[in-house]
């Protein structure tokens, strides 16, 4: 039986009000999914995140197209697609035919970044764009906000990771915080400010007050033995703010 959360029709991210969880499925038990979505659902998560590494980018293979598409079918959730890919370009398409509801891909996958040539990063997005879909940008911990500053305003929200791409259980990288404030201060009111990794309530409130708004959360909610309430828990961190 399929489980049922909001009409994903329109732009997720500017339909969003207030902060927002996004349970990785980075941790998810695969042989005891349904269940454990269901219960984060039902605890009031307002979308799922799914990771994407290609092996190359980010040192670890996860999901693709086929696993999204079995997901859609199942539910009718957002979907927020991180791609951590070394050539996004190819894989959206496939990733908005599978069910996504967004993609966010990385500035440091779109060559000569560094210099400020970013071309490639803005074709990128007009290509999420005309599929339809919510648009993001991702920075790894050691890119620097100012990274994005010409193409900030194109895009609904900035992922920022707090820890290094790759594996699930890593520990929150607290020098994060100043890039989560400076990148708040690019961002309008109607802009998102996404953050993954290591987010437990406690970093999950640190980050709150930095101006983060949507708290992508796995191994503290797919590990816990009740994830349902692990949503509670941080629910209760971000909304005491």
């Amino acid at each position: 039986m399929s489980c049922s959360m909001s009409d994903t029709t329109g732009n997720i991210w500017t339909a969003l009000d207030g902060p927002a969880i996004a349970p990785s499925l980075l941790s998810v038990d695969f042989a005891n999914a349904a269940p454990q979505i269901d219960a984060v659902l039902a605890a009031g998560a307002e979308m799922l995140h799914v990771d994407i590494m290609d092996g190359h980018f980010a040192p670890n293979l996860s999901m693709g197209p086929p696993v999204v598409k079995t997901l859609r079918a199942y539910t009718d959730a957002p979907l927020d697609v991180h791609l951590m890919v070394t050539d996004p370009g190819m894989f959206l398409r496939p990733f908005a035919d599978a069910g996504a509801s967004s993609l966010n891909f990385h500035i440091e996958a779109c060559g000569h970044w560094q210099t400020g040539q970013i071309a490639e990063a803005r074709e990128l997005i007009g290509r999420i764009r005309a599929l339809g879909l919510g648009c993001g940008v991702t920075l790894k911990p050691e890119t620097p906000a100012e990274a994005i500053a010409t193409i900030v305003a194109s895009i609904d929200f900035v992922l920022v990771m707090t820890v290094e791409p790759g594996f699930g259980g890593q520990s929150f990288m607290e020098k994060m915080l100043p890039k989560i404030r400076a990148l708040r201060g690019m961002l309008s009111a109607s802009q998102r400010l996404e953050v993954d990794g290591g987010i437990t309530p406690r970093t999950a409130r640190q980050c709150r007050q930095a101006g983060a708004d949507t708290f992508v959360a796995g191994n503290n909610v797919f590990g816990a033995a009740d994830p349902a309430e692990a949503v509670d828990e941080l629910r209760r961190a971000i909304e005491d703010q």
